[in-house]
């Protein structure tokens, strides 16, 4: 079975995305992802890496790669007794920017963040809103879709109520449930896996 993932003009992490999709559609065969930029020929390639696949990259023009995953036999390299530690995974997102530096970025980068979570398997089992990462659970978040989308699939939502009223945004609240420090402790202290955003 041969696959082509045309990928290019598509920003990250769509590439990473669109080629695991069709990998996990398959149990062998042949893939190759078409991207027009090193950024997501190099995200590509650590997929495939990462999973265990051979793989080659070919130049084809000046922005033009193909990547040829083959899936099937697995690679001296992989990782086979690697456990899936992320079932039991809390998110924290302290603040509704992703880094420091500039607000815009900040801002572009949570939104492939989250969009990300929704595209990548398992989900987390809880996804923590504190201080002013309670913006994005609420009325006007451009994050919110992909939100209900996890809250949809069983992913627990939480949103700090001091949070909330010190914003006074507590009536602007759209996916989740407001909650207490004690809650948020629990679910902070309690998972295999906690990452804070």
């Amino acid at each position: 079975m041969n696959i082509k993932v045309d990928a290019r003009g598509q920003a990250c992490p769509k590439p990473v995305i669109m080629t695991k999709k069709e990998l996990d559609k398959i149990t062998e065969g042949v893939i190759t992802t078409i991207v027009d930029n090193e950024v997501a020929k190099d995200n590509v390639s650590k997929l495939a890496k990462n999973a265990g696949y051979d793989y080659k990259v070919d130049k084809k023009g000046e922005n033009e790669y193909y990547i040829t995953i083959t899936k099937g036999q697995l690679s001296e390299d992989a990782n086979v007794c690697i456990p899936d530690t992320f079932k039991d995974l809390t998110i924290a997102f302290t603040s509704n920017l992703m880094g420091k530096g500039s607000e815009e970025l900040g801002k572009i980068l949570m939104k492939s963040f989250v969009y990300t979570l929704t595209e990548a398997t398992p989900y987390p089992s809880t996804l923590v809103f504190f201080n002013s990462g309670v913006y994005l659970t609420c009325e006007g978040s451009e994050v919110l879709e992909d939100l209900r989308k996890l809250e949809a699939e069983g992913v627990e939502i939480i949103s700090c109520g001091t949070c909330l009223d010190y914003y006074e945004i507590k009536d602007k609240l759209k996916v989740g449930e407001i909650s207490n420090m004690y809650t948020i402790y629990e679910k902070l202290k309690n998972p295999t896996n906690t990452i804070t955003i």
